[in-house]
């Protein structure tokens, strides 16, 4: 069935499908969309009038512009930090965040006018810091080959981070683009365990599928970087899974890799909590407990699998390879979080970071407080 026919909002002029009221008074909204292909998910079309996004003064990230064609995620990760921004369309950060999807669908066109300006000081941008910008939409859309286009020949700097295995898709546009231009490449993946994985992160390929990928950019001869995170307390992290992930990314010829604690900020946390207790009763109470009223773990449990992460990383020849780090990982209450992965943060860049490296830590057993 054409994709074009599934309209439950019509462009301006089209007919052949009944015209409904917009579920959302969005900005730029050109028609709301459904299809068979994507069960349970409205793709919401819009005209963005800007796609490059200024990253807050102050802010510790090693970037200073992002760029989100999407927002909302069909990846529906119950962990996803992301899901209050949801609440700023009048979405909810729950089920929404899932199944209500916005499109910028012009994101390389007005791209391309804003790299254009004079004042634009080409400065790295970061694609995949708020939604993934390869969550299964990308294969319909077909945003990121404008957007990385539009980049790379105006002589900006470009980072990718992503879950989705359709980023294999663009290597040969990517490896184009390498010789243009700094690109640095991450992948986020936290686990092995592939049941635990379509339980927390249902719309994503599974882990053997982003290991894959890890192998087939560092086959193409492009960086890729690892964010392991989060580590979920009393499921993903374990001296069994930690050893496993970390071998895993060793195996596949990961640049660098960052590992930190779930984050439960607000919007988040009520989500993630709710998936606790109906799938994990038995860890509702131990996990309220640990991360009390706020949004971190406590930072015993912190600085428990920070020297974990150290000994595990060291175990498999990571101890120097990491990326840019803000500050000591155990008074950060981010964790390792803090730090970004050699392989993502384009080499050449502003804010290019400098190896680093920790004495690793014995594994000890979980502190029994919590």
């Amino acid at each position: 069935m054409r994709w074009e026919a599934q309209a439950l909002v019509p462009a301006a002029g089209e007919t052949g499908a009944a015209a409904v009221p917009a579920l959302l008074p969005l900005a730029g909204l050109v028609r709301s969309v459904t299809t068979p292909e994507f069960a349970g998910i409205t793709f919401h079309e819009v005209t963005a009038k800007s796609v490059l996004n200024k990253v807050p003064a102050g802010s510790r990230m090693p970037f200073e512009w992002t760029i989100n064609p999407y927002r909302g995620c069909s990846h529906a990760c119950v962990y996803c930090f992301a899901r209050k921004s949801h609440m700023y369309l009048d979405f909810d950060a729950g089920l929404d965040f899932d199944s209500q999807v916005v499109v910028k669908v012009n994101a390389a066109e007005v791209l391309r006018k804003e790299l254009a300006k004079p004042s634009w000081s080409r400065q790295q941008v970061a694609l995949g810091t708020n939604t993934d910008p390869y969550q299964r939409a990308e294969g319909r859309y077909r945003l990121m080959p404008g957007i990385i286009n539009a980049l790379a020949e105006s002589g900006t700097p470009l980072s990718i981070l992503t879950k989705g295995t359709l980023l294999a898709r663009d290597i040969p546009l990517l490896k184009s683009a390498a010789a243009q231009v700094p690109v640095g490449l991450g992948i986020s993946l936290a686990m092995t365990d592939e049941e635990l994985s379509e339980a927390v992160e249902p719309g994503t390929p599974g882990p053997r599928a982003r290991l894959k990928l890890v192998s087939r950019l560092r086959e193409a001869g492009l960086p890729c970087g690892v964010m392991a995170m989060p580590i979920l307390p009393w499921l993903s992290d374990s001296d069994e899974a930690l050893d496993s992930l970390f071998a895993s990314l060793a195996a596949a010829g990961a640049t660098g890799v960052s590992a930190g604690a779930l984050y439960l900020k607000p919007g988040t946390r009520e989500w993630f909590m709710k998936w606790i207790a109906e799938h994990h009763p038995a860890l509702a109470g131990r996990y309220r407990r640990l991360y009390g009223s706020g949004s971190y773990a406590s930072k015993e449990y912190r600085s428990w699998l920070a020297g974990k992460v150290r000994y595990f990383k060291a175990r498999h020849g990571f101890t120097n390879s990491s990326g840019f780090s803000h500050r000591d990982l155990e008074d950060d209450p981010r964790g390792e979080e803090a730090e970004y992965p050699a392989g993502i943060i384009p080499q050449g860049s502003a804010g290019t970071p400098a190896a680093g490296g920790g004495s690793p830590a014995g594994p000890a057993g979980q502190p029994t407080l919590f």
